[in-house]
């Protein structure tokens, strides 16, 4: 067994693999030092149990449907962000802030132009959005609540990463779709982190740029649906947590930021349906 070969394999879905495997705050300093916690016979098992459990999922495998489930995600990403800039504008006028939200906007925009285009008449039309999600949540573009916004921003960007991982395997029979789909996830993955930076900025001073555990920080409870499943502390049937690398010892958090999870087709649009109006 090539153990590159693994690898590329893996690349071909995830190309951030080795980002995830290696040192992100020293959960995993090498694939190496991986390697050396797996009995060597035993390593290409757990590299396929890896890739098996990291993007394995039931669902509808046509590439239309799936590309209509992204583009459902898309649109109301995109018209989040088209009412939070006219909404928010005047606040953040003259401000990093509303550049920021509005090349984020515009990234959006453009990922929806595209996907439309590959699906040309197969296309779903946009349907209609409550973004208080039937009151669940307080109005995000009023002008009182722009902390909501960001918010209700970082809950739809960390939706849209774990949603396009976990169907980048679905996609894999048509290499150009698959391609442009990975180019989106990485900017979605930006956008995550950014707006993360920008709720820190605004006052959530504890905020991280990543997910630790599956917790939803200052989120409303209502989103959790978000971040279930990112409490893993195993991969590849290696439990992360507690293993000594270079003298540190792993700790949980440690071990659940190392590495991002999937979100599968039915959890990504039971989250998006709550805002469907």
């Amino acid at each position: 067994m090539n153990l590159q070969n693994i690898i590329k394999e893996i690349e071909t879905v995830d190309p951030e693999f080795h980002e995830r495997v290696s040192p992100r705050r020293e959960a995993i300093k090498s694939l190496t030092g991986f390697g050396k916690k797996i009995a060597l016979g035993a390593l290409p098992l757990a590299m396929g149990s890896l890739f098996t459990k990291a993007y394995g999922q039931t669902q509808p495998t046509a590439i239309n449907d799936i590309l209509n489930f992204a583009l459902t995600l898309e649109y109301l990403e995109a018209e989040f962000y088209t009412r939070g800039v006219t909404a928010h504008g005047t606040l953040l006028a003259g401000t990093p802030a509303i550049g920021a939200l509005t090349t984020i906007r515009n990234d959006e925009t453009n990922h929806v132009t595209f996907l439309k285009s590959v699906l040309g008449a197969a296309a779903v039309a946009k349907p209609n959005f409550d973004f208080t999600a039937k009151g669940t949540f307080p109005d995000p573009f009023l002008p009182t609540n722009y902390a909501v916004f960001l918010a209700l921003a970082q809950a739809f960007e960390d939706t849209g990463v774990r949603a396009y991982k976990g169907q980048a395997p679905f996609l894999m029979s048509n290499k150009t779709v698959l391609g442009a789909a990975l180019n989106i996830h990485s900017v979605e993955a930006r956008h995550a982190s950014h707006i993360r930076q920008m709720r820190k900025a605004n006052g959530d001073t504890t905020l991280k740029p990543w997910i630790t555990g599956n917790s939803r920080g200052s989120i409303p409870a209502a989103a959790q649906a978000v971040y279930n499943g990112e409490e893993l502390e195993t991969q590849a049937n290696v439990k992360i947590s507690g293993m000594v690398v270079d003298g540190i010892t792993i700790s949980t958090a440690a071990a659940t930021e190392a590495f991002d999870e999937p979100l599968s087709y039915t959890d990504a649009l039971n989250i998006a349906k709550l805002f469907l109006a």
